[in-house]
């Protein structure tokens, strides 16, 4: 019915070159005349960070309404399950309360 397609291996078509060999050359050893004086270390050049007043206010204010909103959706969450939980507490007790007014009234 199906029968699967095995993909065969496609013959290179462009010039080949064999692959080069590398021979090892003979290491030369130099050695210095005189010590070479080693240059003092000096502090990586950073940028510094200057916070303005201004700056300050936007990133403290940023922050306060970022704090607000994830509160809202964090209580707006908390709020709807326990709505759920209350109404299937009410399903739950209805329920039971017609199950049992059945049984009394054959």
């Amino acid at each position: 019915m199906l029968k699967p397609k095995v993909p065969t291996m496609p013959q290179p078509t462009g010039r080949i070159t064999p692959p080069t060999v590398v021979e090892p050359t003979a290491m030369v050893q130099h050695t210095p005349q005189s010590p070479v004086p080693l240059a003092a270390p000096t502090a990586a050049a950073r940028p510094t960070v200057q916070l303005t007043p201004g700056a300050v206010v936007a990133l403290v204010g940023g922050g306060a309404a970022v704090v607000l909103v994830v509160g809202a959706v964090l209580v707006s969450m908390l709020l709807a399950v326990a709505i759920t939980g209350a109404s299937v507490a009410v399903c739950a007790l209805v329920i039971r309360s017609l199950i049992a007014s059945e049984g009394q009234h054959r």
